[in-house]
């Protein structure tokens, strides 16, 4: 049966798939996938007639070709990359509908302040959409056509998790799946983190950041909050949660915006930042958790580098005269902002003359009188932070060792690049080294290196608003600049190998290897042998002479921390 899917620009075959299995006695259904799959016979053909029709201008030593088109891609928000290729984004339906903007709505900036968690936004919403003024509602579409425009009409949309393939590894996607389908309350906002592992996945959705496992057809499913509390404001639109990586020491990283978080943790701590964006960690289950940065206003994604310094750009304020910041964060940072320093007391003419963070110039770099609780950025940097990745160590070719990968993200692809640069030792921190812009002419929303070492882009195509259109790109060096060719495939073997059936030796031996994300599966595999991977990680520090290792054998030693704290 072939039909239309999401305006699909080729004819696409929609498979729903009814698997069944038997456990104790008992047929479990597993939920019913929808499956979209490219018409292969003119798919290379179609493919470079996008491309030529797209006005991209290339680093020298580089090449770009189109991995997946907008009849497989849709609105691409967050995006995580599998060890076996695949590419897993979240995609939304949300629009001016559900994800408020407060420009839009500036009557409700006051009120909006004055919320202090996620309850006081929901009330606030259930109050402004009651049944009752549905007629001075009307503008809200009455998405579950009960002839009401009312709250229940947010609680309709929902967010999309998107798994796309190259089934026949010819270098094109052609299998899009939707795995996962939900979150819909009248407070939800946009899935903007999303982390894929070997066994479980993370969504970042206000107010929850969630865990989510595979059923054996793939789904994910059975959600489970792991951290709630965030999007306490209706403020600026995609200033939700973001950022969602694995950290070198075995927790989840992820961020919020200055939508804000007023959270109680599974130890029943309480973190209130309900003006401000942070950044948190915590075990995969949610234990442990901890703010690991504020102050910060919409960074959107951050990385490691190859010691586990953590990078990245932090948007700006929107006011004259600023820009936004490249930022070296360490635990406990403040960065300064908060969004109070965006409106509320700006729109008051009668208390409008002291603006705190352009008067007291908390944007800048450390200046001789910086005030003393924030941590300065390095630099004042580009427009639109949204993607970013680190080079783990085999990507590309040599020439990008050791570089940060920055999109630029501006509404127009053609004003919206991706830079690179790295940094080098200054004091205590960084300063900029070099940059470069390796690609405009898409509008990149996330980028990711996969296990083949290239590097895939998720292309919003154009504007600011949902239109279920999408590409994925693969950049990548050419062929005469595919200098770590060898490295990359063996680096693309071991994503793959299973770690957790290989002994200590083996795995000790993987912490020198040149790419992190190989050190690190070797790190944490280590991590959950107990005693014999102690007395390798403390063999490594005594006898290795790679200074890599050395790190990843303490890093590993962390994680063990509970097992070994008798000992001390």
């Amino acid at each position: 049966m072939n039909i239309s899917v999401k305006s699909g620009l080729v004819s696409l075959s929609l498979l729903i798939i009814i698997l069944h299995s038997c456990q104790n006695k008992e047929e479990i259904k597993l939920p019913e996938l929808v499956v979209i799959e490219e018409n292969q016979k003119d798919l290379k053909a179609r493919f470079d007639a996008i491309k030529a029709n797209t006005p991209l201008v290339l680093a020298e030593g580089l090449d770009i070709q189109l991995f997946a088109s907008d009849s497989l891609v849709f609105d691409p928000i967050a995006m995580s990359t599998a060890d076996d290729g695949s590419i897993y984004i979240s995609s939304t339906n949300r629009g001016s509908n559900s994800e408020f903007d407060i420009r839009g709505h500036q009557n409700w900036m006051t009120q909006s302040i004055s919320f202090k968690s996620v309850e006081d936004r929901r009330t606030f919403l259930r109050d402004t959409f009651s049944r009752e003024r549905s007629k001075s509602n009307e503008y809200l579409a009455d998405l579950n056509e009960d002839g009401f425009h009312d709250w229940n009409d947010l609680a309709v949309e929902k967010e999309e998790v998107w798994k796309i393939e190259d089934t026949n590894k010819d270098g094109y996607a052609d299998k899009s799946t939707k795995v996962f389908e939900g979150f819909n309350e009248e407070i939800t906002d946009v899935a903007g983190a999303l982390l894929i592992r070997d066994n479980d996945a993370f969504i970042g959705v206000g107010p929850d950041m969630w865990r989510l496992e595979y059923l054996s057809n793939g789904a994910l499913t059975d959600p489970k909050s792991i951290s709630h509390g965030y999007a306490v404001h209706i403020g600026f639109g995609g200033h939700g949660m973001s950022g969602l990586i694995e950290g070198p020491d075995g927790k989840i990283y992820w961020g919020i915006g200055d939508i804000g978080a007023n959270l109680t943790d599974k130890e029943g701590n309480k973190h209130e930042y309900p003006n401000e964006g942070v950044i948190v960690r915590s075990n995969p289950d949610g234990s442990d958790f901890e703010i690991f940065a504020s102050g910060l206003r919409n960074t959107h994604e951050f990385v490691f580098d190859q010691y586990g310094n953590l990078i990245t750009s932090d948007n700006d304020g929107d006011h004259q005269g600023e820009s936004e910041r490249l930022v070296h964060l360490v635990r406990g940072s403040d960065s300064g902002w908060r969004s109070n320093w965006q409106y509320g007391k700006y729109t008051d003419p009668d208390n409008n003359n002291y603006k705190v963070w352009m008067d007291e110039k908390l944007f800048v770099p450390r200046w001789e009188n910086q005030a003393a609780y924030i941590l300065p950025p390095i630099m004042n940097f580009h427009n639109g932070p949204t993607g970013m990745q680190f080079n783990p160590g085999t990507g590309l070719g040599k020439d990008w060792v050791n570089k940060f990968f920055l999109v630029e993200f501006v509404g127009n692809p053609i004003k919206s690049p991706i830079w690179a640069f790295d940094l080098q030792p200054k004091g205590a921190s960084f300063e900029l080294k070099s940059e470069q812009n390796i690609l405009s002419g898409i509008l990149p929303t996330g980028i990711k290196f996969g296990p083949d070492g290239a590097l895939y882009i998720a292309d919003w195509v154009n504007g600011w608003n949902a239109k279920n259109e999408g590409r994925i790109w693969k950049l990548d060096v050419t062929a005469e600049k595919n200098d770590l060719a060898a490295q990359r495939l063996e680096t693309n073997r071991l994503m793959l190998l299973d770690y957790d059936k290989e002994d200590a030796s083996k795995l000790s031996s993987l912490l020198s290897y040149e790419d992190m994300r190989i050190r690190q599966k070797a790190q944490f595999s280590l991590a959950k042998l107990g005693e014999p991977g102690l007395k390798a990680f403390i063999k490594v520090l005594n006898e290795s002479d790679h200074q890599l290792a050395k790190i990843h054998a303490i890093w590993g030693i962390g994680q063990m921390h509970k097992l070994i704290s008798p000992l001390f």
